[in-house]
């Protein structure tokens, strides 16, 4: 079998997972009368991980209120995770900040992550820092890069350029909300032949916290979410489409796709969010919210599998006011944190 595939046994659990380091390809299979585990005990597959909180770009945005006084991880810190992390079988992390390729050490993270711990890092940048050494590296070690879809626009369209050049498989994150959803529609859905050589769109869905919450962002008119559903179901575009597991309510009610290629909330499941400041959560977005544990005084696997906040995590997404509803098993009853962003009807 090639050395770009990876193979981790669960048989506590009756399950193994494959994922391609080169295409980006995961499966959860499990064993023949046994049904896929509802988390996985041995540790997260993926590792969300925020790296700075340095950025110079302070879009209003930002749930992080990243800044120019933001703090970077140090390489020791970050490798400590890298440790733990290999020891329970995690296979890709997503390195976040602020904006991760501004860190000073940046090119020596990819590097050790790709080579000396065999697991395929990622990251999502404001477009600002990409220099000829950084694509390099990022070519060399990243399974895909994400640009950030903040005005100015120009910005996005110049990193989008410097990546595709370099070869690199390049994804726009762009964060709906009700302001932002007809620009959505406009801009990168009737205009798709702007972006036809990157290789997906992935939609954010608007969640109130950070420096700028505002409940009206949140996408609350059924009308504009069915339209722009519609449009993704009904017509064909040169790159992919996707949307972080916020989104998945949405995806049950107005989409009718295969459930097996459907990923409920991972949260505390398969996922989990590291910080900068070495505090590790469920969800990057609970940072604001709670209170964290502290990896300097635990392990990452004790967290992971005995923290109070990840068990609660799990508990309310295996039952939950949804639990009686035809798309449960689909989406798991959404957001368990913030109710308010799930996207059914029964939101509203």
């Amino acid at each position: 079998m090639s050395s770009n595939i990876l193979v981790n046994l669960h048989p506590a659990q009756h399950y193994h997972t494959i994922f391609n380091k080169d295409t980006g390809f995961f499966g959860r299979i499990e064993e023949k009368g046994w049904a896929e585990p509802f988390w996985s005990k041995n540790g997260p597959e993926l590792l969300d991980i925020s790296i700075t909180n340095w950025c110079d770009k302070e879009c209003k945005i930002c749930y992080r209120n990243s800044n120019k006084k933001g703090n970077h991880i140090s390489l020791e810190n970050y490798e400590s995770i890298l440790k733990q992390a290999r020891e329970m079988g995690v296979l890709q992390v997503a390195l976040g900040g602020g904006n991760p390729n501004q860190h000073p050490e940046f090119i020596k993270i990819l590097e050790i992550t790709r080579d000396t711990y065999d697991i395929v890092p990622s990251y999502t940048t404001n477009g600002r820092g990409l220099t000829s050494d950084i694509l390099k590296a990022s070519k060399n070690f990243c399974g895909a890069v994400a640009v950030s879809a903040y005005w100015p626009f120009q910005e996005l369209r110049i990193a989008i350029d410097k990546l595709i050049e370099f070869g690199i498989k390049t994804n726009i994150h762009f964060v709906l909300s009700s302001d932002s959803i007809d620009f959505a529609i406009k801009y990168f859905l009737n205009k798709s032949s702007l972006w036809e050589k990157i290789n997906a769109i992935v939609f954010l869905n608007y969640k109130p916290v950070g420096k700028f919450k505002n409940k009206k962002l949140l996408l609350n008119e059924s009308k504009k979410m069915e339209n722009f559903f519609k449009l993704i179901s009904t017509q064909k575009y040169p790159f992919k489409i996707g949307f972080d597991s916020c989104c998945v309510s949405g995806i049950a009610e107005y989409l009718k796709i295969n459930p097996i290629f459907v990923e409920p909330c991972e949260a505390g499941r398969f996922a989990a969010f590291i910080s900068e400041g070495l505090k590790m959560f469920p969800c990057s977005f609970m940072i604001n919210s709670f209170k964290g544990a502290d990896l300097r005084k635990t392990k990452m696997l004790d967290v992971w599998r005995n923290d109070y906040t990840f068990k609660q995590i799990r508990n309310n997404l295996r039952k939950n006011d949804c639990n009686e509803c035809n798309h449960f098993q689909i989406c798991l009853g959404g957001c368990p944190v913030f109710k308010e962003i799930n996207l059914c009807s029964k939101r509203f």
